[in-house]
């Protein structure tokens, strides 16, 4: 099945940048990969930066040939296994700096449709095996990789291919971006650098709310106008 013609696929130079304005950059942005006869999309609406030089990232552990990806040009795809699931994560500008994509939200255009929708929801079901709603079916890193069937030994250390899997630009612009700490960072491991950021429309959708009850604007979180 060929790329719909009403596709943009982000070049490979558009994730050539620092990783902090990539993880900006790519909120709105679609995430399009064909399984079957479907292709299966969904918005970015979170990310997370990491750098070869703090001790919150892969990277900073030193190359493997697993690692490989992270030091490769930006624009390749490092995926490797987090809780029992799947994770999706692009390399940015200079060795060993990337962005995991944290969530997403089911996204439904003529590329994909309700049947797009239903296969992935078949793809995740929730722990009593019925389909989740469509706002919970890409809350989360893992989530997101099986709503959409992205597997580690199928994409780990490869480019975009624009007949099965790529990045649309879909010309959405995200207003509001919301900059936090990132999700699941030991102590000691430079917990505390804002380095995650939310599409502030869809906070209530994300991996945790940054929005929540109790949390405090210029404290726990930081509201960017007009994003990248």
């Amino acid at each position: 099945m060929p790329t719909p013609n009403t596709c943009r696929p982000l070049p490979d130079t558009f994730f050539d940048r620092d990783a902090q304005t990539l993880a900006k950059a790519l909120l709105g942005k679609v995430i399009r990969h064909r399984q079957g006869p479907y292709w299966l999309s969904a918005r970015i609406i979170e990310t997370e930066a990491y750098y070869c030089a703090e001790k919150g990232s892969h990277a900073s552990l030193g190359y493997t040939e697993k690692r490989k990806a992270l030091f490769l040009e930006g624009g390749h795809i490092y995926m490797y296994y987090a809780r029992g699931g799947d994770s999706l994560n692009f390399s940015a500008q200079d060795p060993g700096n990337a962005v995991l994509i944290k969530s997403g939200y089911p996204w439904l255009d003529a590329c994909s449709n309700a049947d797009s929708l239903a296969h992935m929801q078949a793809n995740n079901p929730d722990t009593r095996g019925q389909p989740r709603q469509p706002e919970r079916l890409c809350a989360g890193q893992t989530l997101l990789c099986k709503a959409l069937g992205l597997k580690v030994p199928d994409w780990d250390a490869q480019r975009f291919d624009p007949e099965r899997l790529f990045v649309d630009d879909c010309s959405i612009i995200v207003k509001h971006i919301i900059q936090t700490t990132r999700l699941g960072i030991p102590r000691g491991r430079d917990e505390h650098l804002l380095y995650r950021f939310v599409d502030a429309e869809f906070a209530r959708y994300c991996t945790r709310n940054p929005l929540r009850r109790g949390q405090v604007e210029g404290q726990d979180y930081f509201l960017l106008t007009q994003g990248i």
